[in-house]
């Protein structure tokens, strides 16, 4: 029996391929680990990502070209959480997300955290960077 592991599943329609590589250059470790494109004749556009593995910041994720039109997107309720080491990190991210994207919260201190910013970016993914530690107050 393997360990059970959860990983994050991005579904897109036709922008899987240059959203992963747009990620992958954004991290140091950021690479596309493996690419299983769709054929002639199958579900999806012929050269579209049928299944892909890449890794950012340690981290796996997969992500798809769906062959199928869906009614539904991205949403802010769930978004990529990146700790950033230092300013120049969080600031770099900040202008490479939100370029062409959508800021929800600019960067700035909003009292639980040092320097912090919400961004839905260009593919519709949405991303919180955050500086310091939060604080999350008694338990």
């Amino acid at each position: 029996m393997t360990d059970q592991k959860i990983t994050t599943f991005l579904m897109f329609e036709g922008n899987a391929e240059p959203a992963m590589n747009f990620y992958t250059s954004l991290f140091d470790d950021g690479e596309v680990l493996a690419v299983a494109r769709y054929g002639p004749g199958e579900a999806g556009t012929e050269g579209t990502i049928k299944h892909s593995r890449f890794k950012l910041a340690g981290q796996q994720y997969m992500c798809i070209d769906s062959a199928v039109h869906h009614a539904f997107s991205f949403t802010p309720s769930m978004s990529l959480y990146v700790d950033c080491a230092d300013e120049a990190e969080i600031d770099r991210l900040y202008a490479a997300l939100s370029e062409r994207g959508e800021a929800l919260m600019p960067l700035g201190s909003y009292g639980f955290s040092e320097k912090f910013g919400w961004i839905n970016d260009r593919f519709g993914v949405s991303w919180q960077l955050n500086l310091g530690q939060l604080e999350f107050g008694p338990q």
